[in-house]
This record gives C-alpha cells, sequence and structure tokens, in this order.
C-alpha cells in the first residue's frame, strides 16, 4: 500500500515540479517497476506461507488417513483369525459328526463352505487394505520428504541471511554508535543509516564519511550476487525548503536513495539489476516526528536486503 501511494504522491509532484518530460518518464518507469516488483515479492511470499500450510495440512490429513487404515486393518485381521478358529472348531465338529446323521453331515458342509467363502474374502480384504496402506505409506513419505525439504531449504535461506548481517555488521564495526544499525526480519536483512552519517541537511551528496560506508556495504553486498537490494530513502515530516530542482520531501529521499545506489553502483562485481531505489518521503516513519531525536531516527536511508526465492517456489509447485 506504501507503494501506491508513493507512486501516486510522485506523479502528483512530478506533474507539479518544473522537471523534464525526460525525467518524469523516468522516474514513472522506476516507480511503476518498483510497485511491480514489490507487489511480486508481497504475492510470493504470501503465496509461500500459504502453501507451506497447505503441505502440513494435507501432510497430518495423510497421516491420520495411514493410522485410521491401520486401524481397520487390524480389526479385519482380528475378524480373520477368529474366523480361521471358528473354521478349525468347525473342522473338529465335523470330524465327530461324521458318524451322526446325513442331514447333520451336508448341514456342517453347507456352514463350512459359508466359512471359507468368507475367509477367502475377508483375505481379498485384507490384501486389497494392505496394497492401499502401502501406496498411502509412500504418499506419505513422499509427501513428508518435500515438507522437509522445503523447511531445510526456508532454514537455510534465514541461515544464509544470518550470516550476510553479521558479515555486514563486522564491515561496518567503525560506524558503531553513528546512527547505523542492523536488523534481521521476516527473512529479511535491513540496515538503517541515518542522515547524519550521510548527508547535509537538504542535500542529497553524500559524505566522505557516509560514502565510505556504504562502500565497505557494497563489497559484502558483492560476495552475495543472488540478494535483491532495495534503497529507500526516507525523511522526517518537515517540509523541504531547498531550491527549485526539487519538490519537496518525496522527491529529496528518492534522490537521496539514488545517490546510494550510484555508490553501490561503482563496486562491479554488484549486479545492476539487483538495485533498486526507491522514495518514501515522511510516510514511513519509525518513530515519533515531535521531538528532535525522532526527526533525526526518521531521516535515514534502510538498505533492504532479500534473498531469492525460487528454489523454495520449485519445490512448493511439487507438493
Amino acid at each position: 500500500m506504501f507503494k501506491k501511494l508513493s507512486l501516486i504522491a510522485l506523479t502528483l509532484i512530478l506533474t507539479t515540479s518544473c522537471v523534464s518530460k525526460k525525467i518524469y518518464t523516468d522516474l514513472e518507469s522506476k516507480y511503476a517497476n518498483l510497485k511491480k516488483e514489490n507487489r511480486k515479492l508481497s504475492d510470493d511470499n504470501r503465496d509461500l506461507e500459504t502453501a507451506l500450510n497447505k503441505a502440513k495440512n494435507e501432510l497430518k490429513d495423510s497421516q491420520e488417513a495411514y493410522e485410521s487404515a491401520i486401524t481397520d486393518r487390524n480389526l479385519w485381521e482380528a475378524d480373520y483369525k477368529a474366523l480361521v478358529n471358528e473354521h478349525k472348531n468347525l473342522e473338529d465338529s465335523y470330524t465327530a459328526l461324521e458318524k451322526n446323521s446325513s442331514a447333520s453331515i451336508a448341514a456342517n458342509s453347507k456352514k463350512n463352505r459359508e466359512l471359507l467363502a468368507q475367509l477367502e474374502a475377508k483375505e481379498q480384504a485384507i490384501l486389497a487394505e494392505n496394497a492401499r496402506l502401502e501406496k498411502l505409506k509412500k504418499e506419505l513419505e513422499s509427501r513428508s520428504q518435500r515438507v522437509a525439504e522445503l523447511e531445510n531449504v526456508i532454514a537455510s535461506k534465514d541461515a544464509e541471511m544470518t550470516k550476510l548481517k553479521d558479515a555486514i555488521s563486522k564491515a561496518l564495526t567503525n560506524f558503531e554508535g553513528k546512527g547505523l544499525t542492523v536488523e534481521q526480519r521476516d527473512g529479511k536483512v535491513y540496515v538503517s543509516m541515518e542522515n547524519k552519517l550521510l548527508f547535509k541537511s537538504g542535500s542529497w551528496a553524500v559524505g566522505t564519511e557516509g560514502k565510505q560506508a556504504v562502500k565497505q556495504l557494497g563489497e559484502v553486498l558483492a560476495d552475495n550476487p543472488e540478494i535483491a537490494i532495495l534503497i529507500e530513502g526516507h525523511t522526517d515530516n518537515v517540509p523541504y525548503k531547498g531550491n527549485n530542482q526539487l519538490n519537496g520531501n518525496w522527491d529529496l529521499s528518492t534522490k537521496r536513495a539514488t545517490a546510494i545506489v550510484k555508490i553501490l553502483k561503482e563496486n562491479e562485481t554488484i549486479k545492476a539489476e539487483n538495485l533498486t531505489a526507491a522514495g518514501r518521503g515522511e510516510f514511513a516513519p519509525i518513530t515519533s516526528n515531535e521531538t528532535a531525536e525522532g526527526k533525526a531516527k526518521n531521516r535515514r536511508i534502510e538498505v533492504i536486503l532479500t534473498p531469492k526465492l525460487d528454489e523454495i517456489s520449485k519445490l512448493l509447485s511439487e507438493i
């Protein structure tokens, strides 16, 4: 939703600004692509969670069906054994009654044949049920294996992101206490840099110390070519009062995000297609703007790192 608001606000700003048609078209295209990519990532994440829950529910249903079938088979086997015992008793009775009247012998013979027919039917039912149980067992094992593989891949992705977070924290340790934080949430890594480390007030030119921090971050990202990198610019709620080059906080936050992208792109190992710049203006604060300290925390650049989900999507399609 905030992407949609960002695009709408950007469009309004651009239509009222003095920028050229080309810049307007470029920004509009970039934000359309950003909106599409964000929607795809959100849909992918929601589909992954839905598919995983569905797989677990199906696995639970299969396990319950398997256990119910085992119970039925055990009952039938007990019936079968009882019939075998009854058949043996009848055979013993038949032997004892052979000396009796032909009518009694005929009656016992008929009952014996009926019992034999029942035994045969039970045997066939047990064979069929055993075959069904074996099929259920194989399906259960296969589904359990795929769910386990999916869980392992997700755990592996989380471990990779934890490793990436630790590597970033280590690389940027010199900037601790200077408005830089590194966090891992919802399977992603968030690198937040307050503007006091990067920009002067109202400027989108990155200072020497900030440029060094971004370059050191880029060295870590260069070793992780399969990570999607989203750079978001944020401001406080104080209206921008700079020159006529920009029209408000949204433009300023976009300029600042783009400035970070350009520094990261200086590292030729980082894939350009993995980089996305976005301006959020003052519309995504992390704390209240009622105090100077709160405003300082809201004026920031956030680098959001997301793992590729192709492997997980493939496993889900096989469940």
